[in-house]
């Protein structure tokens, strides 16, 4: 079984990516205890220098940070991030389900063609200047 992430984290997401935000928008909207801290990547004042990541690597792949510094990224990120609503059913299933062996690999596989595929998403309507947050009005 992987490592539980010490809460709470810190959620590395591109904001200007419509599904990005949209689904960390909705984790956010649920009651999390302030176990979730989202970082809109996609900002420029991000600055990737302090997590010793590249930019580079935070646009391919949804990062998280627990509080102790330890990395997820891509279905990890999801399963720490399932983790902190562990009053929930769908998600404490979904991060069980996602750590099983048979089961996870197949989960890279296809996060890996999606994050590939993922610059050609549409990007969110509501920026100014590029810059998009969640909840920001548009």
């Amino acid at each position: 079984m992987p490592n539980r992430p010490l809460f709470p984290i810190r959620v590395f997401y591109d904001g200007a990516c419509s599904v990005c935000a949209r689904e960390i928008g909705h984790y956010l909207r649920q009651e999390h205890a302030g176990k979730l801290i989202a970082v809109d990547i996609s900002t420029p004042d991000f600055d990737p220098e302090p997590y010793r990541i590249s930019r580079e690597a935070f646009i391919y792949e949804l990062h998280a940070i627990d509080l102790n510094g330890r990395v997820y990224r891509g279905v990890d990120a999801f399963r720490a991030i399932w983790l902190a609503f562990p009053s929930s059913k769908l998600y404490r299933a979904l991060a069980f389900i996602i750590s099983r062996p048979v089961i996870n690999p197949v989960a890279r596989l296809l996060y890996k063609g999606f994050a590939r595929m993922r610059p050609y998403l549409p990007k969110r309507s509501n920026c100014d200047n590029g810059v998009c947050k969640i909840g920001r009005k548009g």
